[in-house]
């Protein structure tokens, strides 16, 4: 079958969300006599150090009243059992196979920086940069205090929960998080991971602002695996006024610092619903975009058949826009299922999909249909009002469909394209209005229609070109990606 010519993105910088393992023979044969000796040996002796770590970290804070809990743990509690957890933790990390961890640089005290922001952030081992920072307190989800020790030591540590489905939640735990790295050394010094997320470590993805909103100074410290762990402080990082104005402008020069010691790109990837993306002007744009995986799956011949039969079946008044699997397979004139599934895939996490997002996003990359057809045909297709106009929603819905996928923060571009910067009750957003958006114009140009853009992609950070950190190094704010084939 002859296949559409067109393949995903060929990024400049690596992805950071896929690791591939290539172990030759002799690894391999070692790993696996090796594994079947000492895993369970190791794994052995760490569940037996965690066993006699949770009756302590219990009886830290026993007895004592919510109030009292709300506050740091001082006194004998505190030189008692901080002690032994902190040799038990370090001796479940031993037990593991970190015999030796190699420090660099010196760890700032607690009014120096009362925040110690680690990266990259490449799986749970991380956490034995805990041991060095004499058990730092963390963020850690509110759900992970109902398993078993991982809670009892949570609970030890005084850490900040979160819970990510509850948005009063988030909003506690920044207020909580705020105050304690503003308590001018009331409360002990803080770790987080500003990524986020694990990643491959190949580049830093961009960072989260939670750690730079109170605005007091951080130390970067660098995680390195070159088979044996080196941790390195770097100096403290001391926010320029700006910076402290503006916490995203703040964790994006840090990253950068951090990026440049590690050697590696500072991206602007984030982790979103699953799905890696990158941010412009609020819209979320996918490293892998599911309309040219799409489009690599299908003959040229199958994809304007594709297109011709959704549109048929649109005006036909064919019931909804949500297809089964085999609905998709027929639409696509595909005999072959696990390809409707793969395609599927693509697009939506259970076994159906959008027959508009399909339509709309292969149309606008596949160069079959006028772009300003697919607009139209856009509007027509998540308007709920006859004059064509667009509520925040169908905005939202409209530019989901195009991009492939889900956007959940279109609010910005919504009020921005509108006349004035706002719409009057009762008005909605025009085609017209938006096709003359800029950030709208360079997702058309760059993303959509790359093909037209040149030899290199360039998405400018929301920080808007380049930024004067307070530590005498001026930054870029742009990524650059390979054009599309």
């Amino acid at each position: 079958m002859e296949r559409f010519d067109c393949h995903s993105a060929t990024h400049e910088y690596p992805h950071p969300f896929v690791h591939e393992v290539k172990l030759s023979r002799a690894q391999r044969i070692r790993g696996i006599i090796l594994g079947t000796i000492l895993c369970p040996l190791r794994v052995s002796l760490a569940a037996l150090c965690f066993l006699i770590m949770w009756p302590f970290a219990r009886l830290r804070l026993a007895g004592l009243s919510e109030d009292e809990r709300s506050r740091p743990v001082t006194g004998w509690r505190r030189w008692l059992f901080h002690p032994i957890v902190l040799l038990l933790s370090r001796a479940v990390f031993f037990s593991m196979g970190f015999l030796w961890v190699k420090v660099k640089g010196r760890r700032a005290d607690l009014k120096e920086a009362p925040v110690l922001v680690v990266a990259p952030h490449s799986s749970f081992l991380d956490l034995l940069v805990l041991c060095p920072t004499q058990l730092a307190t963390v963020v850690s989800r509110s759900e992970n205090t109902r398993l078993p020790i991982i809670g009892a030591l949570l609970e030890f540590n005084q850490s900040v929960l979160v819970s990510r489905k509850d948005p009063d939640s988030r909003k506690k735990a920044v207020a909580q998080l705020t105050e304690r790295l503003t308590s001018n050394g009331y409360w002990p010094q803080m770790l987080m991971f500003p990524e986020g997320t694990t990643t491959n470590g190949g580049a830093l993805i961009k960072f989260k602002p939670g750690a730079f909103l109170a605005g007091v100074p951080v130390q970067p410290v660098l995680l390195h695996y070159p088979n044996k762990l080196v941790s390195e402080f770097l100096p403290v990082y001391n926010p320029s006024q700006e910076e402290r104005n503006y916490p995203d402008l703040y964790a994006d020069n840090v990253q950068k610092l951090m990026a440049k010691a590690l050697g590696v790109p500072a991206t602007d990837y984030v982790l979103e619903g699953g799905v890696p993306v990158i941010k412009l002007g609020g819209l979320s744009l996918p490293l892998e975009s599911p309309p040219r995986e799409t489009l690599s799956l299908l003959g040229a011949s199958e994809v304007e058949a594709a297109l011709s039969q959704m549109i048929d079946r649109r005006q036909s008044g064919a019931q909804g826009s949500k297809a089964s699997v085999e609905v998709l397979a027929s639409v696509l004139g595909l005999t072959d299922r696990a390809t409707a599934v793969t395609i599927c895939g693509f697009y939506s996490k259970d076994d159906t999909v959008d027959l508009r997002q399909i339509y709309l996003s292969i149309a606008a990359v596949s160069g079959l249909v006028s772009f300003k057809s697919v607009l139209q045909i856009a509007f027509s297709m998540f308007s709920r009002e006859s004059r064509g106009g667009l509520s925040k929603q169908e905005l939202s819905d409209l530019m989901g469909a195009l991009l492939g996928v889900p956007q959940h923060n279109t609010t910005e571009l919504y009020i921005e394209a509108s006349s004035h910067g706002k719409l009057t009750e009762g008005e909605r957003l025009e085609l017209g209005i938006l096709t003359t958006h800029p950030t709208y114009r360079r997702i058309v140009d760059e993303y959509l229609h790359p093909e037209e853009a040149g030899s290199l992609l360039s998405f400018t950070s929301l920080s808007n070109g380049k930024a004067m950190n307070n530590n005498r190094n001026m930054h870029s704010g742009s990524l650059h990606y390979d054009k599309y084939d």
